[in-house]
């Protein structure tokens, strides 16, 4: 007999922040330290938990309706499929149109977009132009999108695992908690993000200002977007950062989806 996969709290627990390529590719950038935690996942969500939030943990695990293991009648083996089809494919629909959003707001050549990177002019004075406060309430307007769009998607899951089996109803109550447990956390945590990318901004922008005392050039803001220029350099990786952190946000949603997959198929 095959092994089942697993579709319940263990397929949460790969979540990671810390293993995130988000973290990853801001420790390559020297901002942000991305050593591997040796503890266990029930280690590092232990020093996230209050004991009141444990027992809230508790009860989305100890329900005895949600060990029962009833065979699904045919019918209602063809509801499960469709359910799951529909949730996979607003999955695939959240994540094109946000990867779209990312990619055409930091790049003008792929079109036009409600947000957009800020580039400076050639009558932009450069202590102006240098300022990062720009580029911060740009990836604040990225993040608030992200989340405007991940959290209802994770929620809708979540309502249709919480009729598809008993398995699927204790690991969407058990996600719920989580939710509401390490939410206040994962914010901060994303709100950091912008805050690290300063210093990035700032270790361009002097390199910059180096190269530019050694060639004897005057500084030109409308030439800080030309191919290998810094802030170009800069905007490349703002795009790499964002789609990473993209992924971690959608990594809960999936999770349960590919429980939901594991039950189906």
């Amino acid at each position: 007999m095959k092994d089942k996969k697993q579709s319940g709290p263990q397929a949460l627990s790969r979540i990671n922040f810390n293993s995130s390529r988000l973290i990853r590719f801001l420790a390559d950038l020297a901002i942000a330290d991305g050593a591997e935690s040796k503890q266990t996942f029930p280690q590092r969500l232990g020093q996230w938990v209050s004991f009141t939030d444990a027992n809230t943990l508790y009860t989305a695990l100890g329900s005895k309706a949600a060990q029962a293991t009833v065979k699904p009648s045919k019918a209602q083996a063809g509801a499960k499929s469709a359910a799951y089809l529909v949730v996979n494919e607003e999955l695939t629909r959240v994540r094109t149109a946000l990867v779209d959003l990312i990619k055409r707001s930091c790049s003008p050549a792929l079109g036009t977009a409600r947000i957009n990177f800020p580039t400076p002019t050639s009558d932009t004075p450069p202590e102006i132009a240098a300022s990062y406060l720009p580029f911060h309430r740009f990836y604040l307007a990225l993040q608030r999108d992200m989340d405007a769009r991940v959290a209802p998607l994770r929620v809708m899951v979540r309502d249709t695992l919480m009729t598809a089996s008993p398995a699927l109803k204790q690991l969407a109550a058990l996600d719920t908690a989580l939710d509401g447990i390490l939410g206040d956390r994962e914010r901060r945590l994303f709100g950091a993000v912008p805050l690290l990318l300063e210093k990035r901004f700032e270790q361009l922008r002097k390199v910059h200002q180096q190269q530019l005392v050694g060639s004897g050039k005057t500084d030109d803001p409308a030439t800080w977007m030309e191919p290998r220029a810094w802030l170009a350099d800069f905007r490349d990786e703002l795009v790499e950062i964002l789609l990473a952190e993209l992924d971690v946000r959608l990594q809960p949603t999936m999770g349960l989806i590919e429980a939901f997959s594991n039950e189906v198929n």
